[in-house]
């Protein structure tokens, strides 16, 4: 059975960072597209980044370009989400996500109904 544990979240103040990370029981990262999603209060889940594991398969959400990056660790079969200054607006629980299907093709994006495997969440409070 596949299984997604995230972790890593908590209270920050603005401009602070955090990294969080997604540990998969049942397969390994080097074989599914990956990606960090996220949902604010009274909002719909959004894509962060995604990867499908293919040169030029990177992709991120315009709101945390040049701030956060997606990497992992294939030694450890850990995902993780490096959150650099952080923003109000950012405060959101956060979702790892993997898909088999997705791994190694043409897709470049992150919506939420093209992966098939999720994490339940932690969450990530920006305030002061």
């Amino acid at each position: 059975q596949v299984q997604l544990v995230e972790s890593g979240g908590g209270l920050v103040q603005p401009g602070g960072s955090l990294r969080l990370s997604c540990a998969p029981s049942g397969f390994t990262l080097d074989s599914y597209a990956v990606g960090w999603f996220r949902q604010a209060p009274g909002k719909e889940r959004e894509g962060v980044s995604c990867f499908a594991q293919r040169e030029g398969s990177l992709w991120y959400a315009d709101s945390v370009k040049g701030r956060f990056a997606l990497s992992k660790d294939l030694a450890k079969n850990t995902l993780y989400l490096e959150m650099n200054d952080l923003k109000p607006e950012d405060t959101a629980v956060y979702y790892c996500a993997a898909d088999e299907d997705l791994y190694y093709s043409d897709y470049l994006g992150c919506f939420e109904g093209d992966f098939g495997s999720w994490g339940q969440g932690t969450q990530v409070t920006v305030s002061s």
